[in-house]
C-alpha cells in the first residue's frame, strides 16, 4: 500500500497518468481520474495533498475542473498544479487566475516536476499546521471567553440576606450560597468544619450527654 502525502494524478492519456506515476519515483500516494467528472469525485471521496491536472480534455476541461474546486469551500486549499500541452501565456495566465498554484507545459522535465511537487507538498503541510494551531486558539479563546462569562455573572452587588446568608435570584427566589453559587460558576465545594462551629458543636455534644 501506498504511503506519503496523497497526489491526485488527472489526464485523459492513460500513458500519461503511468509515466506521472513512475515519474513521482513512489514518494507519494497516486491515484488517478482519466476526465473531469472522475476527479471531482476523487476529490470529494479522498481530498488529495495536490493535484496534478491536464487542462484539454473532453467534456470537462481541467480550467473548469479548478473552477469547481475552489468553488468549494472544503476544497478550495488544495494545491493545483497544471500539466498541460497548451503552452501559451494565456493559458498560463488563465490557470493562475482560477487558483492553481502552478503551471508546467508538457513535455514535462521529471527533475522540475519533481521539485514543484516536493515544494508544494511542504507548503500544504506548512499551511495545514497553521490553519491547526489557529483553530486551536480559537476554540482556547471561546473557552476562556465562556469562562470569563461566567465569572462576571458572579461579579457586581448580591444581594445576600444578613441573617441567614441566603442570595435572592432575579426572580425573587432564595437560595442558599452553596447552591447559588454551584448554579452560577464551576467551583466546588469541600466542606470541613471551621474552630468556632466546632467549639459550638462540641458544647452541644457535651450539654446532651
Amino acid at each position: 500500500m501506498k504511503t506519503g502525502p496523497k497526489i491526485l494524478i488527472v489526464d485523459d492519456e492513460p500513458i500519461n497518468i503511468q509515466v506521472l506515476e513512475r515519474a513521482l519515483d513512489n514518494k507519494y500516494d497516486t491515484f488517478s481520474a482519466n476526465n473531469g467528472y472522475d476527479a471531482i469525485r476523487l476529490v470529494k471521496e479522498r481530498k488529495p495533498d495536490l493535484i496534478l491536472l491536464d487542462v484539454m480534455m473532453p467534456d470537462l476541461n481541467g480550467f473548469d475542473v479548478c473552477k469547481i474546486i475552489k468553488s468549494d469551500e472544503n476544497f478550495a486549499d488544495i494545491p493545483i498544479l497544471f500539466l498541460t500541452a497548451m503552452d501559451t501565456i494565456s493559458g498560463e495566465v488563465t490557470g493562475l487566475q482560477l487558483g492553481g498554484i502552478d503551471y508546467l507545459s508538457k513535455p514535462v522535465n521529471f527533475d522540475l516536476l519533481n521539485l514543484r511537487v516536493r515544494n508544494h507538498i511542504e507548503l500544504k503541510k506548512r499551511s495545514d499546521f497553521i490553519r491547526e494551531q489557529r483553530d486551536i486558539v480559537n476554540r482556547k479563546n471561546e473557552e476562556l471567553e465562556a469562562a470569563l462569562a461566567r465569572v462576571k455573572r458572579l461579579e457586581g452587588i448580591i444581594p445576600i440576606c444578613m441573617y441567614c446568608k441566603k442570595i435572592r435570584e432575579d426572580n425573587d427566589v432564595w437560595k442558599q450560597l452553596e447552591q447559588y453559587i454551584c448554579e452560577h460558576s464551576e467551583a466546588l465545594f469541600s466542606h470541613g468544619v471551621c474552630p468556632h462551629c466546632a467549639e459550638e458543636q462540641l458544647a452541644i455534644i457535651n450539654k446532651n450527654f
